[in-house]
């Protein structure tokens, strides 16, 4: 089945030529250098010149195009980074080692010059990606609905898009379905357990939920993920137990003994995190449990960037925002609701998008993404999603947890 929303096409790959500021493009040049050069990474530019503190085997970032990278950070702000390695003005045989100490830089305070730059620089989030529940099913099939033969690319036959919890010698299904176990544990999910899941993905957690024998109300955005979470529960045998409804999570009605939601709040946007709390704090039953499993960054990189515009919300999430541990307890005190425990797992996150990359890589995705109905720059866009996400938990800017809510 072909995207049902194709990439913006103001593409990069599709500019024959970068965007000129060739004064800004010589600061912006000044600050690249200055900052790459103090990092344990080697910067190749034509013509033999290196930057850099990395050794011979530290990852290497070959400017390919050097007036087209500098014009387009110089135009674009910190955006024209990743729409850089869209179009090929740079290259990386390890983009994902390459990024891990520039993300770790993010979480020391920047320098007067580079905070002034991204002051400048930075672009606003647009209104029409605000969560609404109009634009929460836009941002939603934007991503979700690319196509479910292309997510089955890259995930586990499970088809579990969320960090997976690694034991000794699992592979990545087996440790998908260790985490799903996890969740509905940390839930009190079992037998006869009214149990409604925010955030349905392709049906994996919802049918462990409904083998443990509970009874299963399941909501999504996404009417690919609808329908083939609809296939594979009925295949299960579990279509009596589990219902999937297309529903925002804001019109949901009932009462609940377990109330589970898998990196779906990431999707919920600072300004609805109030709500969402509330909507959990009403469905749940006397006695119930909520756990949730979400990304986190620091506080003070949060609020630095809660009006900014990132790659990832222009390519990959529209209207996607990562919240802090404080934020949310912050958006939990007017509930009911209280953290009663917590894992956390970002290492997981890392090594589970280090095994989406390699299982995306390793087919000859170029072809396999054309046949499906993609852009050809699609490749290079998914790619640099998955090492720049890595980067970010490897660095430790970016973590998980898994959270039990209680009264």
């Amino acid at each position: 089945m072909p995207m049902t929303t194709p990439t913006p096409t103001t593409s990069p790959a599709t500019m024959t030529d970068a965007p000129s500021a060739p004064v800004r493009a010589r600061m912006v040049e000044l600050l690249f250098r200055r900052a790459m050069g103090s990092l344990p990474v080697r910067v190749a530019f034509p013509g033999g010149e290196r930057i850099g503190r990395g050794g011979t085997d530290s990852p290497v970032m070959r400017i390919v195009r050097p007036a087209a990278f500098f014009s387009r950070l110089a135009v674009v702000g910190p955006v024209g980074f990743g729409e850089s390695y869209m179009a090929g003005d740079w290259t990386s045989t390890d983009p994902a080692g390459l990024l891990t100490p520039v993300a770790a830089r993010l979480t020391r305070p920047a320098r007067r010059p580079a905070t002034a730059f991204r002051r400048w620089a930075d672009q606003t989030r647009p209104d029409a990606e605000r969560n609404t529940l109009e634009g929460a099913r836009s941002n939603i099939r934007r991503h979700y609905d690319l196509s479910n033969e292309f997510f089955a690319l890259f995930l586990d036959r499970s088809m579990t898009y969320s960090c997976a919890l690694f034991g000794p010698g699992d592979d990545l299904h087996t440790a998908q379905l260790r985490k799903i176990d996890r969740v509905l544990d940390l839930a009190g999910v079992g037998p006869g357990t009214r149990m409604l899941e925010i955030g349905t993905g392709w049906g994996a957690l919802a049918v462990r939920a409904g083998q443990r024998g509970a009874e299963v109300t399941t909501l999504t955005l996404s009417p690919s993920q609808r329908d083939l979470a609809r296939a594979r529960i009925a295949e299960a045998g579990l279509a009596d137990r589990v219902t999937v409804l297309l529903r925002d999570y804001r019109e949901a009605e009932g009462a609940y003994d377990a109330i589970v939601s898998v990196e779906m709040l990431e999707a919920v946007g600072a300004e609805y995190w109030p709500a969402y709390f509330a909507v959990l704090d009403r469905l749940l039953a006397p006695g119930g449990q909520v756990a949730l499993q979400t990304i986190t960054m620091p506080h003070d990189r949060m609020l630095a960037t809660k009006d900014v515009r990132t790659w990832i919300q222009k390519y990959v999430f529209p209207g996607g925002q990562i919240p802090s541990l404080r934020a949310l307890e912050e958006a939990l005190a007017p509930t009911s609701l209280r953290v009663g425990g917590r894992h956390r797992m970002g290492d997981h996150y890392a090594r589970t998008l280090a095994e989406w990359r390699s299982r995306f890589l390793s087919r000859d995705s170029r072809d396999e993404v054309a046949s499906i109905g993609f852009p050809q720059v699609f490749p290079r866009l998914w790619d640099f999603y998955l090492a720049y996400s890595e980067a970010g938990f490897r660095s430790g800017y970016l973590d998980l947890w898994q959270l039990r809510l209680i009264r």
